[in-house]
């Protein structure tokens, strides 16, 4: 069939799987480019390993490390009967795992809800089954509106909400191209609570002691998520508010975590990334504009980041290589310096006052985060032919 993107709010419920599959081999030959890292992980765990910051994480252990690599995701496959495509984290682990497999690597993929007891069992087995039958590196990165607690069944959904005192700023409507004024609410005290429980470090934590107990943690095996902090123009919104919180609660549950994984001569934290272009922030009220001038500016100064290029660095420069973590004092690993650069902020914090409707394309770059958007869906790539009929 013909697929054409279908998008709905601020979401594509569509998805082009040559699109997907050339998006993936692209960030392997840019990983392939940089060469081997040295002195690195053997065998990895990437927890949310379908998309975004998850997907790049497998993609450098397995292409910059030569490690084996166990995903888990939670990702729709093709429906045929109604014509329905995969989503693009299904298209994207197929050519990860294809080109994994031409490249004599293991890969085990567990389609899943991540939260619950079954898959953790599945992964584990998994992980027995690798070469070396262990992990010495596992990756956070699960993005979920809800989760259901697999000891009391409750199910939890996540907010994006104020705390305190309701928000109105500016933000941008992605489908129109227009600034709108948005007022995000305030939560109450049981939302913050849910939203703690679906984003905050209770999973993880759960994880790393499902690992521990079935023996399958190396000696020195190291365990990390991700999150954002971001400048202050977003900080009602994110760092202030039910997200925020939710991340807050992650970083306590490194230090138990890393409490865990000293016994095994490793360690756990937090890396803060820089703001990009995903299919959780485009459902952020004010990010999305922020994230449009933040690419303009970055771009004209040469120092724009994506995904892979933010994970090849965390490797490659912090990780492995002989190289040493850089921890702010709060105990987390900063991999956003470029993006709160002193120059970079204060020129975004310029342009945020004059952006409106009519000069959006003049003052940011709405037209890469569009395009960077459906490229997400495997749309808008120059080397695909999208009038063709294609094997969904």
């Amino acid at each position: 069939m013909i697929v054409e993107p279908k998008i709905k709010g601020f979401l594509c419920i569509t998805a082009h799987p040559e699109g997907c599959a050339a998006n993936v081999r692209e960030q392997i030959e840019y990983v392939k480019s940089k060469g081997a890292i040295k002195d690195s992980c053997k065998s990895v765990l990437v927890i949310g390993s379908s998309t975004g910051y998850g997907l790049a994480s497998r993609i450098v252990s397995a292409f910059g490390c030569n490690a084996a690599t166990v995903g888990v995701f939670f990702e729709r496959p093709a429906d045929t009967a109604r014509g329905r495509p995969a989503s693009a984290g299904w298209y994207n682990t197929v050519e990860f795992t294809k080109q994994a497999q031409a490249a004599n690597l293991y890969a085990a993929n567990i389609n899943g809800d991540a939260f619950s007891d079954d898959v953790k069992k599945q992964a584990i087995e998994a992980i027995k089954k690798s070469p070396t039958g262990k992990v010495d590196l596992v990756v956070y990165s699960l993005a979920a509106p809800r989760r259901t607690d697999p000891a009391t069944g409750e199910v939890y959904k996540s907010v994006l909400k104020t705390i305190g005192q309701e928000r109105k700023d500016k933000s941008l409507d992605t489908d129109k191209g227009e600034v709108v004024e948005v007022t995000v609410p305030v939560a109450n005290e049981r939302e913050i609570f849910e939203t703690v429980k679906v984003m905050g470090g209770d999973d993880w934590e759960l994880w790393i002691k499902a690992l521990d107990e079935a023996g399958v943690l190396s000696e020195g095996c190291t365990s990390l998520a991700y999150s954002y902090i971001g400048p202050e123009l977003t900080y009602p919104i994110y760092r202030s508010g039910t997200i925020g919180m939710a991340k807050k609660d992650l970083e306590k549950a490194a230090e138990r975590i890393d409490a865990i994984l000293k016994l095994h001569r490793g360690k756990a934290f937090v890396s803060i990334n820089k703001a990009l272009v995903t299919q959780a922030s485009s459902a952020i009220p004010v990010v999305p504009l922020y994230v449009s001038i933040l690419y303009k500016v970055m771009k004209e100064k040469g120092l724009h980041e994506d995904c892979i290029r933010q994970i090849q660095r965390l490797f490659a420069t912090q990780l492995y290589n002989d190289n040493f973590l850089d921890f702010d004092d709060d105990g987390r690993v900063r991999i956003d310096n470029l993006e709160l650069r002193d120059d970079v902020q204060k020129e975004v914090f310029e342009i945020w006052p004059k952006v409106n409707t009519q000069n959006l394309n003049e003052l940011t770059d709405f037209a890469g985060y569009k395009s960077e958007f459906m490229k997400l869906f495997g749309f808008g790539r120059p080397d695909v032919d999208y009038s063709k009929d294609v094997e969904i």
